[in-house]
């Protein structure tokens, strides 16, 4: 597939595993986060594939100038962009009395505010290949739960926004897509996926996701995806 990406987060968990499928299909492949060694290490697996190429950038989801640095930095390189995946995210989780105002206003700034720096920089590009800009949200968008209130707000918002975001867009040629996943067996929140894991969703299921999105007729489009384990284990 002859298309160029730019994913958030993309040195691991979903954002790798997405990448991976992507490289497969000869895409080109540009990967951000925030921390160099990270990076570094998953240019190293990713070039295994032998397929496509891969690009790595440091940038920072919550500051804007940093994404519109990292978009230009991938039209120099490749003179187009045609797939955007907002992916960067994290997680705190405590109760109301317990969230620290430095904890709530990482997971805002990271969950909701940093998409929005991703997408608003990302749009002249877009606007130009009428691409594909999915957003990885969470079952948390819609479920709400117990020491939930900065996660839920973050993805309840991020679901919102997509949605709105795609009615802004479509006009334009732009497809817009919210993919929600439940449990996957990722390093999210410093957990270390394990053989435990089996039941979860796997990064690479979402990313065979994501090339299956690509791929439909451009004249259907699923704009929220909620993707759930087919088989939990039992309480």
């Amino acid at each position: 597939m002859s298309k160029t990406a730019y994913i958030t987060g993309g040195s691991k968990g979903i954002g790798l595993g997405i990448a991976k499928a992507m490289l497969a299909e000869g895409m080109k492949v540009a990967i951000t986060g925030r921390n160099s060694e990270t990076l570094n290490a998953a240019v190293e697996e990713l070039n295994k594939i032998g397929k496509g190429e891969i690009l790595a950038i440091e940038s920072d989801v919550r500051n804007f100038e940093s994404e519109k640095n990292a978009i230009e930095q991938v039209l120099e390189k490749w003179g187009t962009l045609d797939v955007v995946i907002a992916n960067a995210g994290v997680g705190k989780f405590s109760s109301i009395e317990e969230m620290s105002l430095e904890d709530w206003n990482s997971v805002i700034d990271i969950n909701l505010t940093g998409v929005f720096h991703t997408v608003k920089a990302s749009i002249p590009a877009m606007k130009k290949s009428k691409g594909y800009i999915m957003t990885i949200a969470s079952l948390a968008g819609t479920n709400f739960f117990q020491k939930g209130t900065a996660y839920n707000a973050s993805k309840f918002g991020l679901v919102g926004f997509t949605q709105a975001l795609m009615l802004d867009l479509r006009q334009y040629g732009i497809k817009v897509t919210t993919i929600m996943p439940g449990s996957v067996a990722t390093y999210f929140n410093g957990h270390v996926p394990s053989e435990k894991d089996a039941w979860k969703i796997q990064p690479e299921d979402i990313g065979q996701m994501v090339m299956d999105l690509l791929k439909m007729n451009p004249r259907t489009l699923p704009s929220k995806v909620e993707v759930r384990p087919s088989m939990p284990p039992s309480k």
